[in-house]
C-alpha cells in the first residue's frame, strides 16, 4: 500500500485550528515513513533506538502529501483525544470509541480492544479495556511520559484495533499512525483516525495465506518457556491438489544463531487446518530471554524422504516481523499467563 492512500484525520480543537489543514495533508503517512529510515527493526527493549538529530530533522521535514486520499479499504474510525502538558512532559491519549468497524459476520467477533505504542522506540505501550458491541466505547486514558517539548515532533503514536476472541486469541483488524508534530504544546486535540487494514479482510477467516496459532508463556522463577503449537490454517499441498500431511519443527537458537534445543510435533495427515495442541518446554534463564530466538517451521511431508516447507516464523531476539516481536514482548510482560496469537507464515 502506498503512503498516498491515507486520508487525513478529522480534527477538532480550540488550539488546533491553525494546523488542521496541515494535519489533513500530511500527518498520517504510512508507517513506512518510519520503516524506510530503519526504525522498524528496533527491539522494543533496545536502548539504542533513539533517533539522531539528523534523522529527526529528516522526518520533520518530510513533504506533506498533495491531497488527502480515501484509503483503498478502511475498517473503521477511531475517536481519540490528545492532551500534552509541557510542564510534566506527559502526553495523555484518551481512546473514546470506534465506529464503522467490521460487523460480527465479517470479523467473527463482537469484542474489541485498542493497543497503542509510542514510535519509534516502542518502549512505551498501552491498551484499552475490552469492550463489546458494534460501536465499542472505551473512554480509557493511556499516558506516555518523558516527552520533552522539543522532541515531540519526532514521535508518533500507533493505534491498532484488535478483535478479541476467547479461543483463538486476538486478530488485528486495523491500524493507523498519528504524528505528534501535529498537536500543540498545550491544550487538547480531538482526532478521528481512519483505521486501515494491514491486509484485506479476507485474511480474517484465514482465507488465503497459511497462518499458525501459537501460545507462549514464560515463568521467570523456573525459567520455563512454554510454547504451544495450537492449530494451523490454510496449509496447502503445493504440488498436488490434496490436503497436506504437516508437522511443526521448533528450534531455539542462542544469540549467535547456534541451536540450543529442537523438537517437533507429530504429523497431522490430510488436514489443511490441522489442530496440533502440543506443548513444548524450553529451559531459558531470565537473563537469556532477550538473547534467544525461537524458530517455528511448518513442513509438508511428501514421502519418507521428501518434505517441503510451507512457511516459518521466528520470535525473540531476531523476530521475523512486528507481530512476532509484539507477541514475544507481551509474553514477557504477562507474568506466566499464556498469550495466544495468530501468525502469518513466511515463505521459505
Amino acid at each position: 500500500m502506498s503512503a498516498g492512500q491515507h486520508s487525513g484525520p478529522r480534527m477538532e480543537s480550540s488550539t488546533a485550528d491553525g494546523f488542521s489543514q496541515q494535519a489533513a495533508e500530511g500527518c498520517l503517512e504510512l508507517e513506512a515513513a518510519f520503516n524506510n529510515q530503519g526504525f522498524e527493526g528496533n527491539d522494543a527493549t533496545d536502548s539504542s533506538s533513539a533517533w539522531s538529530p539528523e534523522e529527526a530533522d529528516e522526518v520533520n521535514n518530510e513533504p506533506a502529501h498533495h491531497s488527502a486520499h480515501q484509503p483503498v479499504c478502511k475498517c473503521g474510525d477511531l475517536d481519540v483525544v490528545f492532551s500534552y502538558k509541557a510542564s510534566s512532559q506527559k502526553l495523555v491519549v484518551t481512546v473514546l470509541e470506534a465506529r464503522d468497524i467490521p460487523d460480527k459476520d465479517r470479523s467473527g467477533v463482537n469484542t474489541w480492544q485498542v493497543h497503542t505504542v509510542l514510535m519509534p522506540s516502542k518502549k512505551q505501550r498501552g491498551k484499552t479495556s475490552v469492550q463489546r458491541g458494534p460501536i465499542p466505547v472505551f473512554k480509557d486514558n493511556i499516558t506516555f511520559s518523558k516527552l520533552e517539548p522539543h522532541e515531540l515532533g519526532g514521535h508518533a503514536v500507533r493505534f491498532r484495533l484488535y478483535a478479541v476472541h476467547k479461543v483463538i486469541g486476538e486478530k488485528m483488524m486495523g491500524e493507523q499512525l498519528f504524528y505528534l508534530r501535529n498537536i500543540s504544546q498545550e491544550g487538547e486535540v480531538k482526532v478521528t483516525l481512519v483505521l486501515e487494514p494491514r491486509s484485506n479482510l479476507t485474511s480474517l477467516s484465514h482465507g488465503g495465506v497459511p497462518e499458525l496459532l501459537v501460545g507462549l508463556s514464560y515463568n521467570a522463577t523456573t525459567g520455563r518457556l512454554s510454547v504451544e503449537m495450537i492449530k494451523g490454517s490454510h496449509f496447502r499441498n503445493l504440488a498436488i491438489n490434496r490436503p497436506p500431511d504437516t508437522y511443526g519443527k521448533l528450534c531455539l537458537l542462542n544469540s549467535v544463531g547456534q541451536e540450543m534445543s529442537r523438537c517437533k510435533t507429530s504429523i497431522r495427515r490430510g488436514q489443511p487446518n490441522p489442530v496440533y495442541k502440543e506443548t513444548f518446554i524450553f529451559q531459558v534463564a531470565l537473563f537469556q530471554l532477550s538473547d534467544v530466538t525461537l524458530m517455528i517451521s511448518i513442513y509438508n511431508k511428501r514421502s519418507m524422504k521428501r518434505k517441503e516447507m510451507i512457511g516459518w516464523i521466528s520470535m525473540g531476539q531476531n523476530s521475523s516481523g512486528e507481530e512476532e516481536q509484539s507477541h514475544w514482548q507481551e509474553m514477557k510482560e504477562s507474568k506466566g499467563l499464556q498469550v495466544c496469537r495468530w501468525h502469518t507464515l513466511l515463505e521459505s
